[in-house]
């Protein structure tokens, strides 16, 4: 268990000190994505614009995190100033902010795209005008002919077709040709500004001195008075105090954070597994017939009796003759010899030897030694070898 809890541990530390080799080698990318969001820090977020929209209002503005719709539900308003930027709106949001418009409301409506709604209502499309890499907008207003803007990083070339002659025209895309991106609808008693091109607002274009004077003129149109920011992206959520909002909002903590609850995850994972039980050692039953023999040894050579060890030697000799070589062993004569000697293929001379030595173990009144003994066992053996 210890061994494994070292094994992890080092494979974690491991996979730590690569990913933060790899965070501190790696080239920081921009991101051009167009989030439009109010949180986002990036070229093409609204970070600039959220810091700086109630200098540029005359701290007025009201951020609203729910819908049109929501917003004006049971509620009846002043006339005031409506501003959504790039935000989604559906059809019954749309229809609460034009009976505001109607009833001395000014909207600003600063997107890539309309709904269709508002498109038949107001009489208006959104279109692809042009493409390049670069857009140069204007205003017409001769008051504001020297306030321009020009979109160098991925502008969107958006604007307006099948305008009606009502529609009054306060900007352009100019070029070889110019193009309507900034127009004037009335609508009952108020006004409604659509602008097709929300890159303005956007970090990368307001931190550029020069084009704030733009961003000013084209607001300057609405009146000094309370403005409601309706935008999804607005959402007035009390920032969490964790400590886990602090590192996941890190590339490299979070990157440490993932890793670790990875490499806990395949920690419980391994460890959840049924252990195999250890295998008792079961020590071998002890050969006790060895003990044995060497029991009764111990007994004879304590005695000292070879002669009774040398007749049991023989009687063993014989008995193996009889169920082994099926050989008679009651006649201990030449016959006996010559069968025993086809049979184990040893020669005469030694098995007539031994059966000198049988025949002296198996009479009782013959004189034995432990020489005697000695020869005879070795001669047994040779034959039975």
């Amino acid at each position: 268990m210890n061994k494994t809890i070292r094994l992890y541990g080092i494979i974690f530390i491991v996979l730590l000190v690569i990913l933060a080799l790899l965070e501190l080698n790696k080239t920081q990318l921009t991101d051009w994505r167009k989030y439009y969001d109010i949180d986002k820090k990036s070229p093409f977020g609204l970070y600039v614009f959220d810091k700086e929209v109630d200098n540029l209002l005359s701290n007025q503005v009201t951020k609203a995190a729910i819908s049109p719709y929501e917003y004006y539900k049971g509620k009846e308003k002043e006339p005031h100033n409506i501003l959504i930027v790039q935000s989604p709106i559906d059809d019954e949001s749309w229809k609460r902010i034009l009976n505001n418009v109607a009833g001395g409301s000014d909207a600003m409506i600063i997107s890539t795209y309309t709904s269709n709604f508002i498109s038949d209502t107001l009489g208006l499309y959104h279109t692809i005008i042009s493409y390049g890499e670069t857009s140069t907008l204007k205003l017409t207003d001769k008051k504001f002919t020297a306030d321009s803007i020009v979109l160098n990083k991925l502008p969107n070339r958006t604007g307006f077709r099948r305008i009606r002659k009502s529609h009054e025209i306060l900007g352009k895309e100019v070029g070889e040709k110019e193009y309507a991106n900034f127009i004037k609808v009335k609508h009952g008693k108020g006004t409604i500004y659509l602008h097709s091109e929300p890159l303005i607002l956007t970090n990368y274009y307001l931190l550029e001195s020069d084009n704030s004077r733009y961003v000013e003129s084209v607001f300057s149109y609405l009146p000094n008075r309370e403005t409601v920011w309706f935008s999804r992206a607005n959402k007035q959520v009390a920032e969490s105090s964790s400590p886990m909002r602090f590192i996941l909002s890190n590339p490299p903590l979070r990157y440490a954070w993932w890793v670790f609850l990875g490499g806990l995850l395949l920690f419980v994972i391994f460890n959840a597994k049924r252990k195999q039980r250890i295998v008792p050692v079961i020590e071998p039953l002890e050969n006790t017939t060895v003990e044995f023999v060497k029991s009764i040894g111990n007994l004879y050579l304590q005695e000292g009796n070879p002669h009774d060890m040398m007749a049991k030697k023989a009687q063993y000799f014989l008995h193996h003759v009889r169920t082994e070589f099926l050989i008679d062993t009651q006649l201990l004569d030449d016959k006996f010899i010559r069968d025993l000697h086809l049979k184990t293929g040893k020669s005469k001379s030694k098995i007539k030897d031994a059966t000198i030595f049988i025949r002296k173990g198996l009479n009782p009144n013959a004189r034995v030694t432990e020489d005697d003994l000695i020869k005879m066992n070795n001669l047994l053996d040779e034959i039975l070898d």
